[in-house]
């Protein structure tokens, strides 16, 4: 009996500590930090599977909801975008010995926010489809599959592109002529 007490309090304690969590995760997105060649290649080439990955499986999943592909793809062409953009309004910082980077604050906090306003939009409309008995819509698209596949796919998208413009802003520092000081 306290092991079903124990996995129904789990949901619970998910939900109160999610706003802690997004805290926690813009504080972290917004960190400085030292560039890393093997993490930035790592990194990209996660990201890279996870990109092809989402799209196979957004492309699977227009079989049974239509719209799910293009909004996967619309949302990861954003997201490649806001990643570039972020890449622009980066802070560099180099010295003789190592390559630093301070992601600008307002483009982490807009990613954040596009998370939790999917999340928040998904709770609102399943409780919503609840209430109005679904009306004969398909439980699936009464959801808004596409637009949640379009929300993720800004994310990946975005440190898609990060994560490819940060590998190639550390190539050209390992490159640079070392000067004498």
């Amino acid at each position: 009996m306290p092991f079903v007490l124990l996995l129904l309090l789990v949901p619970i304690v998910v939900i109160a500590l999610t706003p802690l969590l997004l805290i926690q995760r813009y504080r972290a997105g917004k960190a400085r930090r030292q560039a890393r060649p093997w993490a930035a290649t790592v990194n990209l080439a996660v990201m890279t599977f996870s990109a092809m990955c989402f799209l196979v499986s957004a492309a699977f999943t227009t079989i049974w909801i239509p719209g799910s592909f293009a909004g996967a793809a619309l949302g990861l062409l954003t997201g490649l975008v806001l990643g570039v953009l972020g890449l622009l309004i980066t802070r560099w910082e180099s010295d003789a010995r190592a390559l630093h980077y301070t992601p600008n604050s307002w483009l982490v906090l807009l990613v954040t926010l596009i998370v939790s306003a999917r999340v928040l939009y998904g709770v609102f409309r399943t409780f919503a489809a609840a209430q109005a008995g679904l009306s004969g819509h398909a439980l699936a698209t009464a959801f808004g599959v596409p637009e949640s596949l379009a929300a993720g796919a800004i994310v990946i998208g975005y440190y898609l592109a990060y994560n490819a413009g940060l590998r190639w802003r550390i190539r050209r520092w390992q490159r640079r002529a070392l000067r004498v000081m």
